[in-house]
Protein backbone atom coordinates (compact mmCIF):
# COMPACT_ATOMS: atom_id res chain seq x y z
CA UNK A 1 0.00 0.00 0.00
CA UNK A 2 1.34 3.21 -1.28
CA UNK A 3 2.71 6.24 1.83
CA UNK A 4 -0.72 7.99 1.93
CA UNK A 5 0.23 12.47 2.29
CA UNK A 6 -1.80 15.31 2.87
CA UNK A 7 -1.69 18.84 2.25
CA UNK A 8 -3.52 21.48 3.78
CA UNK A 9 -3.80 24.78 4.68
CA UNK A 10 -3.66 25.67 8.44
CA UNK A 11 -7.16 27.11 9.42
CA UNK A 12 -6.48 30.31 11.48
CA UNK A 13 -10.45 30.50 12.29
CA UNK A 14 -11.56 26.69 13.41
CA UNK A 15 -8.35 25.56 13.99
CA UNK A 16 -8.30 27.50 17.24
CA UNK A 17 -8.15 26.66 20.66
CA UNK A 18 -5.54 26.82 23.30
CA UNK A 19 -6.96 25.21 26.69
CA UNK A 20 -8.90 21.57 26.76
CA UNK A 21 -11.60 22.59 25.59
CA UNK A 22 -10.61 22.49 22.09
CA UNK A 23 -11.10 19.14 21.92
CA UNK A 24 -15.03 19.44 22.72
CA UNK A 25 -15.39 21.02 19.23
CA UNK A 26 -14.74 20.33 15.44
CA UNK A 27 -11.56 21.39 14.00
CA UNK A 28 -11.22 20.71 10.84
CA UNK A 29 -7.35 19.97 10.32
CA UNK A 30 -7.58 17.74 13.73
CA UNK A 31 -10.29 15.87 12.21
CA UNK A 32 -7.87 14.33 9.04
CA UNK A 33 -6.41 12.35 12.37
CA UNK A 34 -9.81 11.30 14.30
CA UNK A 35 -10.46 8.36 11.85
CA UNK A 36 -9.74 5.26 12.19
CA UNK A 37 -9.99 4.27 9.02
CA UNK A 38 -7.68 7.33 7.31
CA UNK A 39 -3.80 6.67 8.41
CA UNK A 40 -2.45 9.66 6.64
CA UNK A 41 1.43 9.12 7.18
CA UNK A 42 2.62 12.44 6.24
CA UNK A 43 1.02 15.89 6.46
CA UNK A 44 2.17 18.58 4.92
CA UNK A 45 0.83 21.91 6.81
CA UNK A 46 1.56 25.47 5.68
CA UNK A 47 0.63 28.46 7.10
CA UNK A 48 1.86 32.20 7.22
CA UNK A 49 5.18 33.02 9.62
CA UNK A 50 2.14 35.28 11.99
CA UNK A 51 0.09 32.05 13.10
CA UNK A 52 3.13 30.42 14.36
CA UNK A 53 2.20 30.01 17.39
CA UNK A 54 -1.69 28.31 16.09
CA UNK A 55 0.68 25.90 13.66
CA UNK A 56 2.95 24.63 16.57
CA UNK A 57 -0.22 23.97 18.81
CA UNK A 58 -1.79 22.30 15.80
CA UNK A 59 1.25 20.15 15.12
CA UNK A 60 1.25 18.86 18.51
CA UNK A 61 -2.29 17.86 18.65
CA UNK A 62 -1.76 15.85 15.81
CA UNK A 63 1.20 13.92 17.28
CA UNK A 64 -0.69 13.40 20.25
CA UNK A 65 -3.46 11.77 18.41
CA UNK A 66 -2.02 10.35 15.50
CA UNK A 67 2.01 9.42 16.49
CA UNK A 68 2.34 7.38 13.35
CA UNK A 69 1.92 10.78 11.26
CA UNK A 70 5.01 12.93 10.54
CA UNK A 71 3.92 16.52 10.35
CA UNK A 72 6.21 18.58 7.77
CA UNK A 73 5.80 22.66 8.42
CA UNK A 74 5.82 25.11 5.17
CA UNK A 75 5.98 28.37 5.98
CA UNK A 76 4.49 30.23 3.15
CA UNK A 77 4.34 34.52 2.06
CA UNK A 78 1.00 35.39 1.49
CA UNK A 79 0.04 39.04 0.98
CA UNK A 80 -3.58 38.79 0.72
CA UNK A 81 -5.32 35.27 1.03
CA UNK A 82 -8.28 36.70 -0.54
CA UNK A 83 -6.00 38.00 -3.72
CA UNK A 84 -6.62 35.16 -6.55
CA UNK A 85 -3.22 35.64 -8.57
CA UNK A 86 -1.16 36.33 -5.58
CA UNK A 87 -2.53 33.07 -3.82
CA UNK A 88 -2.25 30.84 -6.84
CA UNK A 89 0.68 32.27 -7.38
CA UNK A 90 1.85 31.11 -3.59
CA UNK A 91 -0.10 27.69 -4.24
CA UNK A 92 1.37 27.32 -7.85
CA UNK A 93 5.08 27.88 -6.63
CA UNK A 94 4.76 25.34 -3.74
CA UNK A 95 3.19 22.63 -6.13
CA UNK A 96 5.87 23.15 -8.53
CA UNK A 97 8.37 22.97 -6.07
CA UNK A 98 7.59 19.47 -4.26
CA UNK A 99 9.05 16.35 -4.27
CA UNK A 100 6.02 14.59 -6.00
CA UNK A 101 6.82 10.82 -6.34
CA UNK A 102 3.85 9.16 -7.29
CA UNK A 103 4.80 5.94 -7.49
CA UNK A 104 5.25 4.94 -3.90
CA UNK A 105 3.14 7.57 -2.45
CA UNK A 106 -0.46 8.60 -2.78
CA UNK A 107 -1.67 12.33 -1.75
CA UNK A 108 -4.42 13.94 -0.86
CA UNK A 109 -5.39 17.73 -1.08
CA UNK A 110 -7.41 19.09 1.92
CA UNK A 111 -9.63 21.37 0.66
CA UNK A 112 -11.71 22.37 3.70
CA UNK A 113 -9.58 25.07 5.16
CA UNK A 114 -8.26 28.63 3.89
CA UNK A 115 -9.98 31.33 2.32
CA UNK A 116 -12.49 30.65 -0.40
CA UNK A 117 -9.94 31.76 -2.91
CA UNK A 118 -7.34 29.70 -1.28
CA UNK A 119 -9.88 26.39 -1.36
CA UNK A 120 -10.57 27.27 -5.96
CA UNK A 121 -6.50 27.85 -6.43
CA UNK A 122 -6.20 24.60 -4.60
CA UNK A 123 -9.12 22.92 -6.84
CA UNK A 124 -7.49 24.74 -10.04
CA UNK A 125 -4.12 23.09 -9.04
CA UNK A 126 -5.53 19.26 -8.57
CA UNK A 127 -7.56 19.58 -11.40
CA UNK A 128 -5.01 20.11 -13.83
CA UNK A 129 -2.57 18.07 -12.07
CA UNK A 130 -0.26 19.93 -10.47
CA UNK A 131 -0.87 18.55 -7.31
CA UNK A 132 -1.29 14.85 -8.88
CA UNK A 133 -3.64 14.39 -5.87
CA UNK A 134 -7.76 13.66 -4.85
CA UNK A 135 -9.45 16.49 -3.29
CA UNK A 136 -10.05 15.62 0.85
CA UNK A 137 -12.92 17.24 2.68
CA UNK A 138 -13.50 17.51 6.03
CA UNK A 139 -16.68 18.78 8.04
CA UNK A 140 -18.32 18.85 11.15
CA UNK A 141 -21.66 15.77 11.46
CA UNK A 142 -23.96 15.50 14.05
CA UNK A 143 -23.31 11.09 14.54
CA UNK A 144 -19.66 11.35 14.25
CA UNK A 145 -19.36 13.74 17.01
CA UNK A 146 -16.15 15.92 17.51
CA UNK A 147 -14.28 13.54 14.41
CA UNK A 148 -16.58 14.90 11.96
CA UNK A 149 -16.59 12.91 8.42
CA UNK A 150 -14.65 13.57 5.42
CA UNK A 151 -15.09 12.86 1.58
CA UNK A 152 -12.01 12.14 -0.46
CA UNK A 153 -13.14 13.53 -4.26
CA UNK A 154 -10.98 12.16 -6.88
CA UNK A 155 -10.92 14.73 -10.54
CA UNK A 156 -9.77 12.39 -12.70
CA UNK A 157 -12.94 12.79 -15.08
CA UNK A 158 -11.38 9.18 -16.60
CA UNK A 159 -13.09 7.58 -13.80
CA UNK A 160 -16.73 9.23 -14.83
CA UNK A 161 -17.70 7.61 -17.98
CA UNK A 162 -20.81 9.83 -18.25
CA UNK A 163 -19.20 12.87 -17.57
CA UNK A 164 -16.45 11.95 -19.79
CA UNK A 165 -19.23 11.10 -23.04
CA UNK A 166 -20.42 14.53 -22.46
CA UNK A 167 -16.91 16.58 -22.21
CA UNK A 168 -16.52 15.00 -25.65
CA UNK A 169 -19.13 15.82 -27.13
CA UNK A 170 -19.39 19.64 -26.30
CA UNK A 171 -15.79 19.47 -27.57
CA UNK A 172 -16.90 17.92 -31.05
CA UNK A 173 -19.42 20.37 -30.87
CA UNK A 174 -16.70 23.50 -30.18
CA UNK A 175 -14.75 21.76 -32.98
CA UNK A 176 -17.53 21.76 -35.86
CA UNK A 177 -18.38 24.88 -34.94
CA UNK A 178 -14.90 26.50 -35.52
CA UNK A 179 -15.21 24.37 -38.89
CA UNK A 180 -18.65 25.67 -39.70
CA UNK A 181 -19.74 22.37 -39.73
CA UNK A 182 -17.35 21.50 -42.16
CA UNK A 183 -17.04 17.77 -41.92
CA UNK A 184 -12.74 18.00 -42.78
CA UNK A 185 -10.69 15.16 -43.63
CA UNK A 186 -7.31 16.64 -43.58
CA UNK A 187 -5.80 15.12 -40.50
CA UNK A 188 -3.22 17.90 -39.83
CA UNK A 189 -5.67 20.61 -40.24
CA UNK A 190 -8.17 18.51 -38.12
CA UNK A 191 -5.50 18.22 -35.42
CA UNK A 192 -4.88 22.30 -35.72
CA UNK A 193 -8.57 23.34 -34.63
CA UNK A 194 -8.22 21.21 -32.04
CA UNK A 195 -5.33 22.71 -30.33
CA UNK A 196 -6.72 26.52 -31.32
CA UNK A 197 -10.26 24.89 -29.73
CA UNK A 198 -8.55 24.75 -26.61
CA UNK A 199 -6.33 27.63 -26.84
CA UNK A 200 -9.51 29.34 -26.81
CA UNK A 201 -11.40 28.18 -24.27
CA UNK A 202 -8.47 27.53 -22.34
CA UNK A 203 -6.18 31.16 -23.16
CA UNK A 204 -7.32 34.79 -23.43
CA UNK A 205 -3.77 35.40 -24.88
CA UNK A 206 -3.15 36.76 -28.05
CA UNK A 207 -3.98 34.65 -31.20
CA UNK A 208 -1.36 34.74 -34.08
CA UNK A 209 -2.76 33.19 -36.96
CA UNK A 210 -0.77 32.84 -40.41
CA UNK A 211 -0.78 31.47 -43.71
CA UNK A 212 -1.43 32.33 -47.42
CA UNK A 213 -4.06 35.46 -48.47
CA UNK A 214 -7.80 33.50 -48.15
CA UNK A 215 -6.93 30.60 -46.36
CA UNK A 216 -10.05 31.70 -44.12
CA UNK A 217 -8.23 33.56 -41.23
CA UNK A 218 -10.86 36.23 -40.72
CA UNK A 219 -13.77 33.60 -40.92
CA UNK A 220 -11.58 31.46 -38.51
CA UNK A 221 -11.08 34.57 -36.16
CA UNK A 222 -14.84 35.32 -36.37
CA UNK A 223 -15.64 31.61 -34.81
CA UNK A 224 -13.00 32.01 -32.36
CA UNK A 225 -14.87 34.79 -30.76
CA UNK A 226 -18.64 33.09 -31.40
CA UNK A 227 -17.02 30.37 -29.72
CA UNK A 228 -15.65 32.17 -26.71
CA UNK A 229 -19.16 33.74 -26.30
CA UNK A 230 -20.88 30.76 -26.41
CA UNK A 231 -18.77 29.75 -23.37
CA UNK A 232 -19.55 32.85 -21.59
CA UNK A 233 -16.08 34.41 -21.62
CA UNK A 234 -16.34 37.95 -23.54
CA UNK A 235 -18.86 40.23 -23.39
CA UNK A 236 -18.08 43.22 -25.98
CA UNK A 237 -17.95 43.23 -29.96
CA UNK A 238 -15.85 41.65 -32.38
CA UNK A 239 -14.11 44.45 -34.35
CA UNK A 240 -11.74 43.46 -37.09
CA UNK A 241 -9.66 46.25 -39.08
CA UNK A 242 -7.05 45.00 -42.04
CA UNK A 243 -3.58 46.88 -41.02
CA UNK A 244 -2.90 47.21 -44.67
CA UNK A 245 -5.63 49.86 -45.29
CA UNK A 246 -4.20 52.07 -42.36
CA UNK A 247 -2.47 54.74 -43.65
CA UNK A 248 -0.09 58.07 -42.44
CA UNK A 249 -1.44 60.01 -39.06
CA UNK A 250 -4.61 58.33 -39.35
CA UNK A 251 -4.18 54.97 -38.98
CA UNK A 252 -2.83 55.86 -35.13
CA UNK A 253 -6.24 57.53 -34.84
CA UNK A 254 -8.13 54.60 -36.34
CA UNK A 255 -7.08 52.58 -33.49
CA UNK A 256 -6.48 54.45 -30.58
CA UNK A 257 -8.76 57.17 -30.80
CA UNK A 258 -8.18 60.78 -30.58
CA UNK A 259 -9.21 64.05 -28.95
CA UNK A 260 -10.54 67.21 -30.51
CA UNK A 261 -8.16 69.10 -31.65
CA UNK A 262 -4.99 66.21 -31.78
CA UNK A 263 -4.80 67.46 -35.45
CA UNK A 264 -6.02 69.04 -37.94
CA UNK A 265 -8.97 66.90 -38.99
CA UNK A 266 -9.85 66.16 -35.82
CA UNK A 267 -13.04 68.37 -35.04
CA UNK A 268 -14.84 65.84 -32.52
CA UNK A 269 -13.11 63.07 -29.78
CA UNK A 270 -12.60 60.01 -31.72
CA UNK A 271 -13.14 56.49 -29.49
CA UNK A 272 -10.68 54.28 -31.57
CA UNK A 273 -11.07 50.60 -32.49
CA UNK A 274 -9.27 49.12 -29.18
CA UNK A 275 -11.73 50.59 -26.95
CA UNK A 276 -14.75 49.70 -28.97
CA UNK A 277 -13.11 46.63 -28.30
CA UNK A 278 -12.99 46.58 -24.37
CA UNK A 279 -14.32 43.43 -23.33
CA UNK A 280 -14.37 41.62 -26.90
CA UNK A 281 -11.77 40.56 -28.95
CA UNK A 282 -9.94 42.74 -31.65
CA UNK A 283 -8.82 41.30 -34.61
CA UNK A 284 -6.10 42.57 -36.52
CA UNK A 285 -5.48 41.10 -40.22
CA UNK A 286 -2.61 42.18 -41.92
CA UNK A 287 -1.13 42.98 -38.92
CA UNK A 288 2.71 42.67 -40.59
CA UNK A 289 1.49 46.15 -42.49
CA UNK A 290 1.25 47.98 -39.19
CA UNK A 291 3.65 51.07 -39.06
CA UNK A 292 6.28 50.91 -36.09
CA UNK A 293 5.11 53.62 -34.33
CA UNK A 294 1.15 51.86 -34.26
CA UNK A 295 3.27 48.58 -32.72
CA UNK A 296 4.97 49.97 -29.65
CA UNK A 297 1.69 51.75 -29.05
CA UNK A 298 -0.59 48.52 -29.53
CA UNK A 299 2.50 46.64 -27.53
CA UNK A 300 1.37 49.19 -24.68
CA UNK A 301 -1.78 48.27 -25.12
CA UNK A 302 -1.19 44.62 -24.81
CA UNK A 303 0.87 44.72 -21.71
CA UNK A 304 -1.13 47.17 -19.58
CA UNK A 305 -4.18 47.32 -21.32
CA UNK A 306 -4.16 51.27 -21.01
CA UNK A 307 -3.01 53.17 -23.46
CA UNK A 308 -3.25 57.25 -24.97
CA UNK A 309 -5.73 58.48 -27.65
CA UNK A 310 -3.52 60.61 -30.19
CA UNK A 311 -3.36 64.30 -28.17
CA UNK A 312 -4.46 62.92 -24.76
CA UNK A 313 -2.91 63.51 -21.93
CA UNK A 314 -5.22 60.60 -19.58
CA UNK A 315 -4.81 57.28 -20.21
CA UNK A 316 -8.28 55.09 -21.14
CA UNK A 317 -8.08 51.42 -20.67
CA UNK A 318 -9.32 48.43 -22.92
CA UNK A 319 -9.01 44.83 -22.03
CA UNK A 320 -9.50 42.67 -25.17
CA UNK A 321 -8.24 39.76 -25.97
CA UNK A 322 -6.31 40.38 -29.83
CA UNK A 323 -6.07 37.93 -32.54
CA UNK A 324 -3.81 38.70 -35.23
CA UNK A 325 -3.64 37.57 -38.66
CA UNK A 326 -0.55 37.61 -41.19
CA UNK A 327 0.51 36.16 -44.60
CA UNK A 328 4.24 37.43 -43.62
CA UNK A 329 6.78 35.52 -42.21
CA UNK A 330 6.66 37.64 -39.06
CA UNK A 331 10.15 36.11 -38.15
CA UNK A 332 11.72 37.33 -41.13
CA UNK A 333 10.07 41.30 -41.17
CA UNK A 334 11.91 41.03 -37.51
CA UNK A 335 14.76 40.82 -39.11
CA UNK A 336 14.26 43.24 -41.31
CA UNK A 337 13.80 45.86 -39.05
CA UNK A 338 9.88 46.14 -39.99
CA UNK A 339 8.46 43.97 -37.14
CA UNK A 340 9.20 44.98 -33.06
CA UNK A 341 10.94 41.93 -31.84
CA UNK A 342 8.89 42.37 -28.26
CA UNK A 343 5.57 42.76 -30.14
CA UNK A 344 6.33 39.69 -32.56
CA UNK A 345 7.53 37.93 -29.08
CA UNK A 346 3.80 38.99 -27.18
CA UNK A 347 1.75 37.73 -29.82
CA UNK A 348 3.83 35.05 -30.43
CA UNK A 349 2.43 32.63 -27.97
CA UNK A 350 -0.32 30.65 -29.66
CA UNK A 351 0.79 30.50 -33.12
CA UNK A 352 -1.56 28.78 -35.85
CA UNK A 353 -0.12 28.31 -39.48
CA UNK A 354 -3.50 27.87 -41.74
CA UNK A 355 -2.48 25.42 -44.80
CA UNK A 356 -3.61 26.48 -48.51
CA UNK A 357 -6.50 24.61 -50.19
CA UNK A 358 -3.81 23.06 -52.33
CA UNK A 359 -2.57 21.35 -49.07
CA UNK A 360 -5.82 20.08 -48.04
CA UNK A 361 -7.16 18.68 -51.58
CA UNK A 362 -9.74 15.92 -49.35
CA UNK A 363 -11.41 18.46 -47.65
CA UNK A 364 -13.09 20.51 -51.43
CA UNK A 365 -15.21 18.69 -51.42
CA UNK A 366 -17.07 19.40 -48.35
CA UNK A 367 -16.25 22.49 -48.72
CA UNK A 368 -18.15 22.83 -52.17
CA UNK A 369 -20.96 21.48 -50.37
CA UNK A 370 -20.73 24.10 -47.91
CA UNK A 371 -20.89 26.51 -50.67
CA UNK A 372 -23.57 25.24 -52.43
CA UNK A 373 -25.36 25.22 -49.00
CA UNK A 374 -24.44 28.98 -47.93
CA UNK A 375 -25.29 30.20 -51.89
CA UNK A 376 -28.76 28.17 -51.31
CA UNK A 377 -29.37 30.20 -47.97
CA UNK A 378 -28.67 33.22 -49.21
CA UNK A 379 -30.30 33.55 -52.51
CA UNK A 380 -33.68 31.11 -51.56
CA UNK A 381 -32.87 28.53 -54.30
CA UNK A 382 -31.97 25.12 -53.73
CA UNK A 383 -28.59 24.86 -55.47
CA UNK A 384 -26.89 21.70 -56.68
CA UNK A 385 -24.37 20.17 -58.77
CA UNK A 386 -25.03 16.79 -60.54
CA UNK A 387 -22.44 13.99 -60.33
CA UNK A 388 -21.10 13.89 -63.39
CA UNK A 389 -20.42 17.61 -62.88
CA UNK A 390 -19.09 17.15 -59.50
CA UNK A 391 -16.68 14.51 -60.12
CA UNK A 392 -15.48 16.69 -63.03
CA UNK A 393 -14.81 19.44 -61.18
CA UNK A 394 -13.53 17.56 -57.73
CA UNK A 395 -10.87 15.64 -60.89
CA UNK A 396 -9.86 18.98 -61.79
CA UNK A 397 -9.89 20.45 -58.34
CA UNK A 398 -7.72 18.07 -56.74
CA UNK A 399 -5.51 17.93 -59.48
CA UNK A 400 -1.61 19.90 -60.14
CA UNK A 401 -3.77 22.16 -62.85
CA UNK A 402 -6.02 24.02 -59.90
CA UNK A 403 -3.48 26.59 -58.25
CA UNK A 404 -6.52 28.02 -56.11
CA UNK A 405 -4.16 30.93 -55.32
CA UNK A 406 -6.63 33.00 -53.53
CA UNK A 407 -7.72 29.97 -51.89
CA UNK A 408 -10.98 29.31 -50.61
CA UNK A 409 -11.77 33.12 -52.37
CA UNK A 410 -10.98 31.45 -55.66
CA UNK A 411 -13.39 28.07 -54.77
CA UNK A 412 -16.28 30.75 -53.30
CA UNK A 413 -16.04 32.52 -56.13
CA UNK A 414 -16.01 29.61 -58.90
CA UNK A 415 -19.10 28.05 -56.90
CA UNK A 416 -20.94 31.26 -57.30
CA UNK A 417 -20.16 31.84 -61.21
CA UNK A 418 -21.17 28.50 -61.56
CA UNK A 419 -24.72 28.29 -59.59
CA UNK A 420 -25.42 32.02 -60.60
CA UNK A 421 -25.61 30.77 -64.21
CA UNK A 422 -27.14 27.41 -63.66
CA UNK A 423 -30.76 26.99 -64.38
CA UNK A 424 -32.66 26.34 -61.72
CA UNK A 425 -29.44 26.26 -59.35
CA UNK A 426 -28.12 22.98 -60.79
CA UNK A 427 -24.72 22.85 -61.85
CA UNK A 428 -24.16 21.01 -64.62
CA UNK A 429 -20.71 19.49 -66.56
CA UNK A 430 -20.68 21.97 -69.51
CA UNK A 431 -20.94 24.50 -66.58
CA UNK A 432 -18.05 23.15 -65.05
CA UNK A 433 -16.14 23.11 -68.06
CA UNK A 434 -16.39 26.08 -68.72
CA UNK A 435 -15.66 27.20 -65.13
CA UNK A 436 -12.14 24.96 -65.72
CA UNK A 437 -11.07 26.45 -68.74
CA UNK A 438 -11.85 30.44 -66.88
CA UNK A 439 -9.93 29.89 -63.88
CA UNK A 440 -7.12 28.19 -65.94
CA UNK A 441 -7.26 31.55 -67.90
CA UNK A 442 -7.38 33.62 -64.32
CA UNK A 443 -4.56 31.92 -62.77
CA UNK A 444 -1.89 32.35 -65.27
CA UNK A 445 -2.63 35.90 -65.83
CA UNK A 446 -2.30 36.56 -62.18
CA UNK A 447 0.74 34.09 -62.04
CA UNK A 448 2.34 35.92 -64.72
CA UNK A 449 1.55 39.23 -63.33
CA UNK A 450 2.42 38.48 -59.59
CA UNK A 451 5.65 36.97 -60.66
CA UNK A 452 6.80 40.16 -62.76
CA UNK A 453 5.61 42.73 -60.00
CA UNK A 454 8.34 40.48 -57.82
CA UNK A 455 10.89 40.85 -60.50
CA UNK A 456 10.45 44.47 -60.59
CA UNK A 457 10.60 44.77 -57.04
CA UNK A 458 13.83 42.86 -56.63
CA UNK A 459 15.69 44.45 -59.45
CA UNK A 460 16.45 48.03 -59.96
CA UNK A 461 15.49 49.77 -63.28
CA UNK A 462 18.45 49.82 -63.84
CA UNK A 463 19.27 46.30 -64.02
CA UNK A 464 15.57 46.36 -65.37
CA UNK A 465 16.14 48.33 -68.30
CA UNK A 466 19.18 46.43 -69.20
CA UNK A 467 17.41 42.95 -69.12
CA UNK A 468 16.43 41.52 -72.90
CA UNK A 469 12.56 40.78 -73.06
CA UNK A 470 13.84 36.69 -73.26
CA UNK A 471 16.30 37.15 -70.05
CA UNK A 472 12.73 38.57 -68.64
CA UNK A 473 10.56 36.17 -69.60
CA UNK A 474 12.91 33.40 -68.13
CA UNK A 475 13.46 35.26 -64.86
CA UNK A 476 10.06 35.06 -64.97
CA UNK A 477 9.50 31.79 -64.91
CA UNK A 478 12.43 30.80 -62.87
CA UNK A 479 10.89 33.18 -59.62
CA UNK A 480 7.52 30.88 -60.67
CA UNK A 481 9.35 27.96 -59.88
CA UNK A 482 11.51 28.81 -57.15
CA UNK A 483 8.46 30.11 -54.94
CA UNK A 484 6.41 26.70 -55.73
CA UNK A 485 9.63 24.54 -54.92
CA UNK A 486 11.21 23.84 -51.47
CA UNK A 487 14.58 23.96 -52.21
CA UNK A 488 17.28 25.07 -54.44
CA UNK A 489 17.58 21.62 -55.53
CA UNK A 490 14.01 20.61 -55.71
CA UNK A 491 13.67 23.75 -58.00
CA UNK A 492 16.90 23.46 -59.95
CA UNK A 493 15.70 19.69 -60.79
CA UNK A 494 12.43 20.98 -62.63
CA UNK A 495 14.26 24.15 -64.62
CA UNK A 496 17.07 21.79 -65.64
CA UNK A 497 14.58 18.83 -66.26
CA UNK A 498 15.99 18.34 -70.21
CA UNK A 499 19.54 19.05 -70.18
CA UNK A 500 20.04 17.34 -66.51
CA UNK A 501 19.85 14.17 -68.19
CA UNK A 502 22.40 14.49 -70.45
CA UNK A 503 25.47 14.93 -68.37
CA UNK A 504 27.02 12.07 -65.82
CA UNK A 505 26.50 14.25 -62.87
CA UNK A 506 25.01 17.24 -61.98
CA UNK A 507 24.78 20.24 -59.29
CA UNK A 508 21.18 21.43 -60.17
CA UNK A 509 21.10 23.59 -56.88
CA UNK A 510 24.58 25.26 -58.12
CA UNK A 511 23.91 25.95 -61.26
CA UNK A 512 20.40 27.59 -60.25
CA UNK A 513 22.44 29.74 -57.59
CA UNK A 514 24.85 30.92 -60.38
CA UNK A 515 21.94 31.82 -62.21
CA UNK A 516 20.61 33.71 -59.95
CA UNK A 517 23.74 35.60 -59.25
CA UNK A 518 24.41 36.73 -62.60
CA UNK A 519 21.10 39.23 -61.86
CA UNK A 520 22.43 39.74 -58.22
CA UNK A 521 18.96 37.46 -57.10
CA UNK A 522 19.29 34.92 -54.08
CA UNK A 523 16.96 32.15 -53.45
CA UNK A 524 16.56 33.55 -49.55
CA UNK A 525 15.08 37.24 -51.48
CA UNK A 526 12.74 35.21 -53.81
CA UNK A 527 11.28 33.22 -51.08
CA UNK A 528 10.94 36.11 -49.11
CA UNK A 529 8.87 38.23 -51.55
CA UNK A 530 5.97 39.19 -50.02
CA UNK A 531 2.98 39.50 -52.84
CA UNK A 532 1.30 43.00 -52.76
Amino acid sequence: MNTKIAIGLLGTTLDQGKDENRWNKWRPTISLFQHEDLLIHRFDLLYEKKFQDLAEQVISDIKSISPETRVVPHIIEVKDAWDFENMYSVLFDFARNYPFNIEKEEYLIHITTGSHVAQICEFLLTESRYFPAKLIQTSPSKTEGFKGEYRIIDLDLSKYDNIVKRFRKEQRENLSFLKSGIATRNSKYNRLIEQIERATINSNAPLLLTGPTGAGKSHLARQIFELKKIHNQIKGQFIEVNCATLRGEMSASTLFGHVKGAFNCAIKDRMGLLREANEGVLFLDEIGELGIDEQAMLLKALEEQKFLPIGSDEEVESKFQLIAGTNLDLGIEVDKGNFRTDLYSRINLWTFSLPSLKDRPEDIDANIEFELEKFSQTHNINATINKEAKDAYLKFATSEKALWKANFRDLNASIIRMTTLADGGRINIELVQEEIDRLNKLWKRSEDTQEAEILERLLTQEQLQKLDRIEKIQLIEVIKICRESRNLSEAGRILYNASRTLKSSTNDADRLKKLLARHDLSWDQIKNASVL
